[in-house]
Protein backbone atom coordinates (compact mmCIF):
# COMPACT_ATOMS: atom_id res chain seq x y z
CA UNK A 1 0.00 0.00 0.00
CA UNK A 2 1.40 3.55 -0.49
CA UNK A 3 2.31 5.61 2.22
CA UNK A 4 1.11 9.25 1.93
CA UNK A 5 1.86 11.25 5.27
CA UNK A 6 -0.64 13.85 5.79
CA UNK A 7 1.77 17.41 6.28
CA UNK A 8 -1.59 19.06 6.31
CA UNK A 9 -2.75 19.13 9.97
CA UNK A 10 -6.65 20.37 8.55
CA UNK A 11 -9.44 18.16 8.83
CA UNK A 12 -9.90 15.61 5.82
CA UNK A 13 -12.96 14.09 4.78
CA UNK A 14 -13.00 10.60 3.54
CA UNK A 15 -15.06 7.57 2.50
CA UNK A 16 -13.83 4.44 4.62
CA UNK A 17 -11.31 4.61 7.68
CA UNK A 18 -9.82 1.91 8.55
CA UNK A 19 -7.59 1.80 12.26
CA UNK A 20 -5.72 -0.85 12.60
CA UNK A 21 -3.82 -2.54 9.95
CA UNK A 22 -3.39 -6.40 11.12
CA UNK A 23 -5.37 -9.11 9.84
CA UNK A 24 -8.62 -7.96 10.40
CA UNK A 25 -7.90 -4.28 8.98
CA UNK A 26 -6.42 -5.39 6.19
CA UNK A 27 -9.24 -7.63 5.36
CA UNK A 28 -11.48 -5.35 6.11
CA UNK A 29 -9.68 -3.08 3.24
CA UNK A 30 -9.80 -5.47 0.44
CA UNK A 31 -13.79 -5.80 0.90
CA UNK A 32 -14.01 -2.36 0.82
CA UNK A 33 -11.68 -1.51 -1.92
CA UNK A 34 -12.99 -4.80 -3.91
CA UNK A 35 -16.49 -2.78 -3.89
CA UNK A 36 -14.73 0.44 -5.48
CA UNK A 37 -14.56 2.18 -2.28
CA UNK A 38 -11.61 4.55 -0.81
CA UNK A 39 -10.25 3.60 1.63
CA UNK A 40 -7.41 4.65 4.02
CA UNK A 41 -5.48 2.64 6.85
CA UNK A 42 -4.53 4.06 9.75
CA UNK A 43 -1.72 2.40 12.30
CA UNK A 44 0.05 3.86 15.17
CA UNK A 45 3.17 1.46 14.24
CA UNK A 46 5.76 2.01 11.48
CA UNK A 47 5.12 -1.14 9.66
CA UNK A 48 1.63 -2.31 9.11
CA UNK A 49 0.93 -6.05 10.41
CA UNK A 50 3.35 -6.61 12.96
CA UNK A 51 2.25 -9.17 14.99
CA UNK A 52 0.99 -11.47 11.83
CA UNK A 53 4.59 -11.04 10.83
CA UNK A 54 5.97 -11.84 14.42
CA UNK A 55 3.20 -15.17 14.54
CA UNK A 56 4.24 -15.87 11.08
CA UNK A 57 8.50 -16.48 12.29
CA UNK A 58 7.55 -20.26 13.76
CA UNK A 59 5.22 -21.07 10.96
CA UNK A 60 1.92 -19.35 9.95
CA UNK A 61 -0.82 -21.26 11.00
CA UNK A 62 -3.46 -19.69 9.06
CA UNK A 63 -6.35 -21.85 9.60
CA UNK A 64 -7.22 -25.28 11.10
CA UNK A 65 -9.54 -28.25 9.94
CA UNK A 66 -12.15 -28.60 12.71
CA UNK A 67 -15.27 -29.24 12.69
CA UNK A 68 -15.84 -26.91 16.80
CA UNK A 69 -15.10 -24.05 14.21
CA UNK A 70 -18.82 -23.00 14.23
CA UNK A 71 -19.98 -24.75 17.35
CA UNK A 72 -17.16 -23.05 19.31
CA UNK A 73 -18.11 -19.30 17.98
CA UNK A 74 -21.63 -19.97 17.65
CA UNK A 75 -21.45 -19.02 21.42
CA UNK A 76 -19.37 -16.01 20.91
CA UNK A 77 -22.47 -14.39 18.90
CA UNK A 78 -24.78 -15.50 16.05
CA UNK A 79 -22.82 -12.67 14.01
CA UNK A 80 -19.78 -14.17 14.95
CA UNK A 81 -20.83 -17.40 13.66
CA UNK A 82 -21.90 -16.38 10.41
CA UNK A 83 -18.72 -14.40 9.83
CA UNK A 84 -16.76 -17.80 10.57
CA UNK A 85 -19.26 -19.83 8.48
CA UNK A 86 -18.52 -17.12 5.52
CA UNK A 87 -15.25 -17.62 5.64
CA UNK A 88 -13.61 -20.41 6.96
CA UNK A 89 -11.23 -23.30 6.13
CA UNK A 90 -12.20 -23.26 2.63
CA UNK A 91 -12.22 -19.58 1.93
CA UNK A 92 -9.32 -18.83 3.95
CA UNK A 93 -7.17 -21.39 2.00
CA UNK A 94 -8.24 -20.10 -1.12
CA UNK A 95 -7.49 -16.43 0.08
CA UNK A 96 -4.23 -17.47 0.47
CA UNK A 97 -3.27 -19.38 -3.15
CA UNK A 98 -5.20 -16.13 -4.41
CA UNK A 99 -2.20 -14.33 -3.49
CA UNK A 100 0.51 -16.71 -4.65
CA UNK A 101 1.12 -18.68 -1.43
CA UNK A 102 0.84 -22.49 -1.91
CA UNK A 103 -0.67 -24.25 1.33
CA UNK A 104 -0.61 -27.73 3.40
CA UNK A 105 -2.63 -29.06 6.42
CA UNK A 106 -0.30 -30.61 8.87
CA UNK A 107 -1.05 -33.44 10.68
CA UNK A 108 -2.67 -31.56 13.48
CA UNK A 109 -5.21 -30.19 10.98
CA UNK A 110 -3.31 -27.10 10.90
CA UNK A 111 -3.10 -25.03 7.50
CA UNK A 112 0.14 -23.37 6.78
CA UNK A 113 1.82 -21.68 3.68
CA UNK A 114 4.48 -23.85 1.98
CA UNK A 115 6.63 -20.66 2.73
CA UNK A 116 6.14 -20.87 6.94
CA UNK A 117 6.33 -17.47 6.89
CA UNK A 118 3.99 -14.38 6.84
CA UNK A 119 6.66 -12.20 4.74
CA UNK A 120 5.85 -13.32 1.28
CA UNK A 121 1.78 -13.75 1.85
CA UNK A 122 2.02 -10.39 3.22
CA UNK A 123 4.21 -8.49 0.80
CA UNK A 124 1.57 -9.79 -2.30
CA UNK A 125 -1.57 -8.86 0.11
CA UNK A 126 0.12 -4.85 0.48
CA UNK A 127 0.60 -4.99 -3.78
CA UNK A 128 -2.67 -5.93 -3.94
CA UNK A 129 -3.96 -3.13 -1.80
CA UNK A 130 -1.52 -0.40 -3.03
CA UNK A 131 -2.62 -1.26 -6.90
CA UNK A 132 -6.34 -0.69 -5.18
CA UNK A 133 -5.43 2.77 -3.94
CA UNK A 134 -5.40 1.52 -0.83
CA UNK A 135 -3.70 4.27 1.47
CA UNK A 136 -1.55 3.56 5.08
CA UNK A 137 -0.58 6.06 7.14
CA UNK A 138 1.85 5.01 9.60
CA UNK A 139 2.60 6.05 13.35
CA UNK A 140 -0.51 7.44 13.19
CA UNK A 141 -2.05 6.90 16.96
CA UNK A 142 -5.87 6.87 17.21
CA UNK A 143 -7.13 9.29 20.29
CA UNK A 144 -10.47 9.00 20.16
CA UNK A 145 -13.36 11.01 18.86
CA UNK A 146 -14.50 14.78 18.43
CA UNK A 147 -17.80 15.42 16.60
CA UNK A 148 -17.91 12.59 14.36
CA UNK A 149 -14.37 13.17 13.68
CA UNK A 150 -11.46 10.31 14.25
CA UNK A 151 -8.56 11.96 15.89
CA UNK A 152 -4.47 10.79 15.97
CA UNK A 153 -1.66 12.01 16.87
CA UNK A 154 0.57 11.89 14.09
CA UNK A 155 4.52 12.93 13.68
CA UNK A 156 2.80 15.70 11.53
CA UNK A 157 0.81 16.90 14.64
CA UNK A 158 -2.66 16.62 15.25
CA UNK A 159 -5.05 15.18 12.61
CA UNK A 160 -9.17 14.83 12.33
CA UNK A 161 -10.65 12.86 9.53
CA UNK A 162 -14.39 12.58 8.43
CA UNK A 163 -15.19 9.03 7.32
CA UNK A 164 -17.87 7.90 5.84
CA UNK A 165 -17.85 4.73 7.86
CA UNK A 166 -14.88 3.59 10.17
CA UNK A 167 -13.93 0.08 10.95
CA UNK A 168 -11.70 -0.35 14.29
CA UNK A 169 -9.77 -3.25 14.29
CA UNK A 170 -7.08 -2.65 16.85
CA UNK A 171 -5.69 -5.95 18.29
CA UNK A 172 -5.61 -7.16 21.63
CA UNK A 173 -3.58 -6.42 24.85
CA UNK A 174 -0.31 -8.34 24.09
CA UNK A 175 2.87 -7.96 22.44
CA UNK A 176 2.70 -4.59 23.19
CA UNK A 177 5.90 -3.94 21.37
CA UNK A 178 4.22 -4.70 17.99
CA UNK A 179 1.37 -2.70 18.55
CA UNK A 180 -1.68 -4.30 20.44
CA UNK A 181 -1.40 -2.58 23.70
CA UNK A 182 -5.14 -2.17 24.31
CA UNK A 183 -5.01 1.17 25.14
CA UNK A 184 -8.17 2.26 22.81
CA UNK A 185 -10.45 0.31 25.78
CA UNK A 186 -10.22 3.52 27.72
CA UNK A 187 -12.50 4.96 25.15
CA UNK A 188 -15.47 2.35 25.74
CA UNK A 189 -16.36 2.82 29.45
CA UNK A 190 -18.43 -0.47 31.03
CA UNK A 191 -18.67 -1.94 27.25
CA UNK A 192 -15.13 -4.05 27.30
CA UNK A 193 -15.13 -6.98 29.08
CA UNK A 194 -11.33 -7.37 31.10
CA UNK A 195 -8.51 -8.74 29.34
CA UNK A 196 -6.83 -11.94 30.01
CA UNK A 197 -3.78 -13.82 28.47
CA UNK A 198 -5.18 -16.46 26.00
CA UNK A 199 -2.93 -19.00 23.36
CA UNK A 200 -0.84 -18.37 26.66
CA UNK A 201 2.30 -20.56 28.01
CA UNK A 202 2.84 -21.82 31.89
CA UNK A 203 5.45 -21.04 34.23
CA UNK A 204 7.25 -23.59 36.20
CA UNK A 205 9.72 -23.21 38.80
CA UNK A 206 12.10 -25.81 37.32
CA UNK A 207 14.57 -28.22 39.41
CA UNK A 208 18.33 -28.08 38.75
CA UNK A 209 18.46 -30.70 37.22
CA UNK A 210 15.82 -30.28 34.26
CA UNK A 211 18.44 -27.24 32.70
CA UNK A 212 19.79 -29.75 30.24
CA UNK A 213 16.33 -29.81 29.13
CA UNK A 214 15.65 -26.28 28.26
CA UNK A 215 14.47 -26.14 24.85
CA UNK A 216 13.57 -29.82 24.48
CA UNK A 217 10.51 -30.61 22.55
CA UNK A 218 7.66 -32.98 24.09
CA UNK A 219 5.92 -34.94 21.58
CA UNK A 220 3.19 -37.95 21.56
CA UNK A 221 1.42 -36.91 24.64
CA UNK A 222 -2.04 -34.88 25.54
CA UNK A 223 -2.65 -32.36 27.80
CA UNK A 224 -6.14 -32.02 29.78
CA UNK A 225 -6.99 -29.02 31.80
CA UNK A 226 -11.24 -29.57 32.41
CA UNK A 227 -13.23 -29.85 29.47
CA UNK A 228 -10.02 -28.82 27.06
CA UNK A 229 -7.84 -31.55 26.05
CA UNK A 230 -4.64 -31.00 23.44
CA UNK A 231 -2.35 -33.76 21.60
CA UNK A 232 -0.42 -30.98 20.40
CA UNK A 233 3.54 -30.06 21.21
CA UNK A 234 4.97 -28.34 24.01
CA UNK A 235 7.97 -27.45 24.60
CA UNK A 236 10.52 -27.38 27.63
CA UNK A 237 11.43 -23.30 28.13
CA UNK A 238 13.50 -22.35 30.87
CA UNK A 239 10.69 -20.37 32.28
CA UNK A 240 7.93 -22.87 31.69
CA UNK A 241 5.75 -24.61 29.42
CA UNK A 242 5.22 -23.07 26.33
CA UNK A 243 3.79 -24.22 22.40
CA UNK A 244 0.57 -25.21 20.84
CA UNK A 245 -0.44 -28.23 23.12
CA UNK A 246 -0.14 -25.85 26.48
CA UNK A 247 -1.69 -22.61 24.46
CA UNK A 248 -4.93 -24.55 23.41
CA UNK A 249 -5.32 -25.72 27.28
CA UNK A 250 -4.64 -22.01 28.60
CA UNK A 251 -8.12 -20.69 28.90
CA UNK A 252 -9.22 -23.46 31.50
CA UNK A 253 -5.95 -23.04 32.96
CA UNK A 254 -6.52 -19.39 33.24
CA UNK A 255 -10.03 -20.57 34.59
CA UNK A 256 -8.59 -22.44 37.79
CA UNK A 257 -8.93 -25.83 36.21
CA UNK A 258 -5.55 -27.90 37.00
CA UNK A 259 -3.39 -29.44 34.11
CA UNK A 260 -2.55 -32.91 33.72
CA UNK A 261 -0.68 -34.80 30.81
CA UNK A 262 -1.04 -38.03 29.52
CA UNK A 263 2.08 -39.83 28.34
CA UNK A 264 0.69 -42.19 26.44
CA UNK A 265 -2.51 -41.08 25.06
CA UNK A 266 -2.87 -44.27 22.57
CA UNK A 267 -2.34 -46.79 25.45
CA UNK A 268 -4.71 -47.96 28.00
CA UNK A 269 -3.78 -48.00 31.75
CA UNK A 270 -4.35 -51.87 31.66
CA UNK A 271 -1.78 -51.76 28.57
CA UNK A 272 1.04 -49.88 30.30
CA UNK A 273 0.93 -52.64 33.00
CA UNK A 274 1.09 -55.55 30.78
CA UNK A 275 4.31 -54.00 29.28
CA UNK A 276 6.02 -52.91 31.74
CA UNK A 277 5.14 -56.84 33.99
CA UNK A 278 6.95 -58.37 30.72
CA UNK A 279 10.22 -57.38 32.19
CA UNK A 280 12.16 -58.35 34.70
CA UNK A 281 11.76 -56.08 37.64
CA UNK A 282 15.67 -56.35 38.34
CA UNK A 283 16.18 -53.73 35.47
CA UNK A 284 15.97 -49.89 36.57
CA UNK A 285 12.69 -48.02 35.88
CA UNK A 286 14.45 -46.38 33.46
CA UNK A 287 15.37 -49.06 31.45
CA UNK A 288 11.96 -50.12 32.09
CA UNK A 289 10.33 -47.45 31.12
CA UNK A 290 12.75 -47.08 27.99
CA UNK A 291 12.09 -50.27 27.05
CA UNK A 292 8.27 -51.07 27.10
CA UNK A 293 7.15 -47.86 26.48
CA UNK A 294 9.75 -45.59 24.85
CA UNK A 295 8.97 -43.31 27.55
CA UNK A 296 12.88 -41.10 27.44
CA UNK A 297 14.25 -38.33 26.94
CA UNK A 298 12.01 -35.33 27.46
CA UNK A 299 8.81 -37.28 28.40
CA UNK A 300 10.97 -39.19 30.80
CA UNK A 301 12.41 -36.25 32.19
CA UNK A 302 8.86 -34.87 33.07
CA UNK A 303 7.57 -37.82 34.47
CA UNK A 304 10.56 -37.71 36.91
CA UNK A 305 9.74 -33.57 37.71
CA UNK A 306 6.38 -34.06 38.37
CA UNK A 307 5.69 -38.40 39.31
CA UNK A 308 8.04 -38.78 42.44
CA UNK A 309 7.85 -40.55 44.55
CA UNK A 310 6.30 -42.91 42.46
CA UNK A 311 3.31 -45.02 44.07
CA UNK A 312 2.47 -48.24 43.52
CA UNK A 313 0.07 -47.68 40.20
CA UNK A 314 2.44 -45.99 37.80
CA UNK A 315 0.35 -46.43 34.89
CA UNK A 316 -2.36 -44.00 36.45
CA UNK A 317 0.74 -41.49 37.02
CA UNK A 318 1.83 -41.61 33.66
CA UNK A 319 -1.62 -41.35 31.75
CA UNK A 320 -2.65 -38.53 34.20
CA UNK A 321 0.61 -36.57 35.34
CA UNK A 322 -0.07 -33.61 37.35
CA UNK A 323 1.89 -30.70 36.01
CA UNK A 324 2.88 -28.13 39.13
CA UNK A 325 2.97 -24.74 38.24
CA UNK A 326 3.26 -21.17 39.01
CA UNK A 327 0.10 -19.81 36.35
CA UNK A 328 0.10 -18.17 33.24
CA UNK A 329 2.79 -16.01 31.62
CA UNK A 330 2.30 -12.69 31.66
CA UNK A 331 0.00 -11.32 29.16
CA UNK A 332 2.12 -9.36 27.31
CA UNK A 333 3.44 -12.41 26.50
CA UNK A 334 0.67 -14.44 24.98
CA UNK A 335 -0.37 -14.95 21.55
CA UNK A 336 -3.80 -13.66 22.12
CA UNK A 337 -5.99 -12.01 24.74
CA UNK A 338 -9.56 -12.68 25.93
CA UNK A 339 -11.81 -9.84 26.66
CA UNK A 340 -12.05 -6.46 24.96
CA UNK A 341 -15.55 -5.23 23.32
CA UNK A 342 -18.67 -6.60 23.99
CA UNK A 343 -20.76 -8.06 21.68
CA UNK A 344 -23.75 -6.54 23.04
CA UNK A 345 -22.13 -2.96 22.76
CA UNK A 346 -22.64 -3.90 18.84
CA UNK A 347 -25.66 -4.65 16.14
CA UNK A 348 -23.41 -7.37 14.23
CA UNK A 349 -20.49 -5.58 13.71
CA UNK A 350 -21.95 -1.99 13.77
CA UNK A 351 -21.04 0.02 17.17
CA UNK A 352 -24.92 0.69 18.73
CA UNK A 353 -24.16 4.18 19.83
CA UNK A 354 -21.77 5.40 16.95
CA UNK A 355 -23.26 5.66 13.71
CA UNK A 356 -21.20 3.85 10.75
CA UNK A 357 -19.01 2.90 13.24
CA UNK A 358 -17.72 -0.88 13.14
CA UNK A 359 -15.45 -3.46 15.16
CA UNK A 360 -13.37 -6.77 14.31
CA UNK A 361 -10.39 -8.95 14.81
CA UNK A 362 -8.78 -9.09 18.70
CA UNK A 363 -10.35 -6.40 20.14
CA UNK A 364 -13.96 -7.70 20.39
CA UNK A 365 -14.64 -10.55 23.03
CA UNK A 366 -14.14 -13.62 21.72
CA UNK A 367 -10.60 -16.55 22.83
CA UNK A 368 -9.42 -18.50 19.74
CA UNK A 369 -8.34 -22.06 21.09
CA UNK A 370 -5.12 -21.90 18.33
CA UNK A 371 -3.01 -19.44 16.47
CA UNK A 372 -5.37 -20.91 13.12
CA UNK A 373 -8.21 -20.12 14.66
CA UNK A 374 -7.09 -16.59 15.52
CA UNK A 375 -6.19 -15.47 11.99
CA UNK A 376 -9.33 -17.09 10.63
CA UNK A 377 -11.46 -15.21 13.34
CA UNK A 378 -9.77 -11.61 12.96
CA UNK A 379 -9.89 -12.71 8.56
CA UNK A 380 -13.65 -13.62 9.15
CA UNK A 381 -15.05 -10.38 11.55
CA UNK A 382 -12.99 -7.90 9.20
CA UNK A 383 -14.45 -9.26 5.88
CA UNK A 384 -17.85 -9.14 7.99
CA UNK A 385 -17.69 -5.48 9.13
CA UNK A 386 -16.64 -4.45 6.06
CA UNK A 387 -19.90 -6.07 4.27
CA UNK A 388 -22.17 -4.54 7.19
CA UNK A 389 -20.21 -1.07 6.49
CA UNK A 390 -20.79 -1.49 2.36
CA UNK A 391 -24.79 -2.86 3.28
CA UNK A 392 -24.93 0.48 5.07
CA UNK A 393 -23.72 2.71 2.51
CA UNK A 394 -25.58 1.49 -0.52
CA UNK A 395 -22.48 -0.07 -2.03
CA UNK A 396 -22.47 -3.69 -3.75
CA UNK A 397 -19.77 -5.72 -2.28
CA UNK A 398 -17.33 -6.70 -5.00
CA UNK A 399 -16.94 -10.13 -7.07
Amino acid sequence: MTTRPQSDPHRTDIRALVIGAGPAGLMAAEVLSEAGVSVVVADQMPTPARKFLMAGKSGLNLTKEDDRFTQTYGAVSPAFARAISAFGLPEVTQWATGLGQEVFVGSTGRVFPVAMKASPLLRAWLGRLDARGVQLRTRWRWTGWRDGRSLFDTPEGPQEIRADVTILAMGGASWRRLGSDGAWAARFPDRVAPFGAANVGLRVEWSAHMARWHGAPIKGVAWHAGELSSRGEAVIAATGLEGGGIYSVSRAVREGAPLAVDLLPDLSPEAIRERLAGLSPKQSLATRLRKALRIEGARAALLNEFGRPFGSDLASTIKALPINHAGLMPMDDAISTSGGLRFSALDGFRLKDHDCVYAAGEMLDWEAPTGGWLITGCLATGRAAALQALADLGVEAGA
